[in-house]
């Protein structure tokens, strides 16, 4: 069953496809984006395959599994932030000839997100103060041995566990017994509708944060992660993200990483933007020079 949507503003899959980060691999593209994931609500696991027979235009996305078709392609849209009408995303290039720049760089990108705040919150744990490509690999590990492996155009891909699935699980070959118990909090509150998408989407960013922050081993830094990159907020100023911070530092000349007093007056511009600009800055912030330079 495939579902068709139709962008407002710009929008490249293969910006999406190719931007690596957190449960996915960057990967060359080759016409198709495979994701596989549990389903918001339910925790079915489906997966799809998205195609874009050109830039800025329709989004096909083709539904494997069982699961209510319009549910799968919703939660798709979300993950890549194709649930926004951003027509007036551009207009932040003309205000601010840096993000200008920066558009130029990295045409029709938005922030591709994690497939729901329970896969982002699990990554947190996975990944807190270890390598992330080897915690990639304990996390696809787990996928594939306690999730379900879908075969997606013409690729094998694991959707990440259920939390029922996963507090099943004794033992994670790689991982402490205590990160093992902080997965299981992880699951717990995925079940318990703390990390029910709708319902975080529904309080102010502050909040959600705050209560992100309630489960054990997730620190600010992480607790903005499952809140900005996996609920979708599109317009709250990121301070927690010192590579960001790093690169705002550098493209506006300061000569320092920017603080937060600095992101609150350089993101102004950017509304109602401001999460959206952030990813901006750090996927192509690295490849335009410092104001001397250009």
């Amino acid at each position: 069953m495939s579902e068709r949507i139709v962008p407002s503003g710009p929008f490249r899959l293969r910006a999406s496809a190719e931007f690596g980060f957190g449960q996915r691999h960057a990967a060359r593209f080759d016409g198709v984006m495979r994701m596989a994931f549990a389903l918001d609500g339910t925790f079915e696991p489906v997966a799809v395959a998205v195609r874009q027979a050109e830039d800025d235009g329709p989004v096909e996305v083709e539904v494997l599994g069982s699961a209510d078709v319009d549910r799968v392609v919703a939660q798709t849209a979300r993950v890549l932030s194709l649930d926004h009408d951003a027509a007036s995303y551009p207009e932040v290039g003309q205000r601010d000839p840096v993000v200008g720049k920066l558009m130029e760089l990295r045409p029709g990108l938005r922030p591709p997100l994690f497939h729901s705040p329970y896969e982002a919150a699990a990554w947190a744990v996975l990944s807190a103060r270890q390598p992330a490509l080897q915690m990639a690999t304990v996390r696809d590990r787990l996928a594939a041995e306690h999730g379900r492996v879908f075969r997606i155009a013409g690729q094998e891909l694991p959707a990440f566990p259920s939390p029922e699935a996963l507090l099943a699980v004794d033992r994670v070959p790689g991982l402490p017994e205590l990160k093992v118990q902080r997965l299981h909090a992880v699951a717990r509150a995925a079940s318990d509708g703390l990390l029910d998408v709708d319902r975080l989407r529904a309080l102010r960013p502050e909040e959600a944060h705050a209560q992100v922050l309630t489960l054990p081993g997730i620190g600010p830094f992480y607790a903005a992660l499952v809140v900005l990159r996996a609920v979708g907020f599109a317009d709250v100023p990121v301070t927690e993200e010192p590579r960001a911070l790093e690169l705002m530092g550098r493209l506006y000349g300061l000569g320092r990483p920017a603080t937060a007093d600095d992101v609150g007056r350089l993101s102004e511009p950017w509304r109602p933007w401001r999460t959206w600009t952030a990813v901006l800055v750090r996927a192509a912030g690295p490849l335009l020079g410092t104001p001397e330079e250009r």
